[in-house]
């Protein structure tokens, strides 16, 4: 997804904001829960997108689906009601998440397994994570069975490999040498 620069400064701008009324936690969970909505409606991804449906009636809706979400976040609502930008509403908040886990020293350790994630292996993932990173992690599961097995580290620009394929791989270079 690429980032605007509008929705860079649309979430520091709510960040400010929430820091400010001590709402910062809250609202980093409004966003998660927008992200994950978003992700999961397509309906939803094509309301906000589209250029025919009057914003007001996008406002209408937000409000709607997400009646419990904090002052704050409709309040970034009403400013994408009056600017017509309901379309970076998701780049928003994935902003938002971004800088507010930045604010507090966490960093996103991005994980590939061939499977879900299991207590054991997420105990050597951060192992091996606390190696590579100072900062607080996070863990992001991504599920893609043809790694066939083990895990792919991502932490910022570092990455550690310990898949199946990739010592296939190896494997592979080292018979054919």
């Amino acid at each position: 997804m690429v980032m605007s620069r509008a929705a860079i400064r649309y979430a520091k701008a709510i960040l400010e904001t929430a820091v400010s009324s001590g709402k910062a936690n809250q609202v980093n969970d409004d966003m998660k829960s927008i992200i994950a909505a978003v992700d999961s409606s397509t309906d939803l991804k094509e309301f906000l997108a589209s250029p025919i449906i009057k914003s007001d009636l996008k406002m209408n809706a937000l409000l709607e689906v997400f009646s419990s979400v904090q002052a704050e976040t409709k309040s970034l609502f009403r400013l994408l009601q009056e600017n017509k930008r309901f379309e970076i509403l998701v780049a928003i908040a994935t902003q938002y998440n971004a800088q507010f886990d930045e604010m507090n020293g966490v960093e996103v350790a991005k994980v590939t397994t061939a499977f879900p994630i299991t207590a054991d292996l997420e105990a050597q993932i951060l192992a091996k994570a606390a190696t590579i990173s100072t900062k607080k992690l996070t863990i992001q599961n991504t599920i893609d069975p043809s790694i066939i097995g083990g895990f792919i580290l991502r932490i910022g620009d570092k990455q550690y490999n310990a898949s199946v394929s990739n010592r296939l791989q190896e494997l592979k270079r080292e018979f054919s040498n």
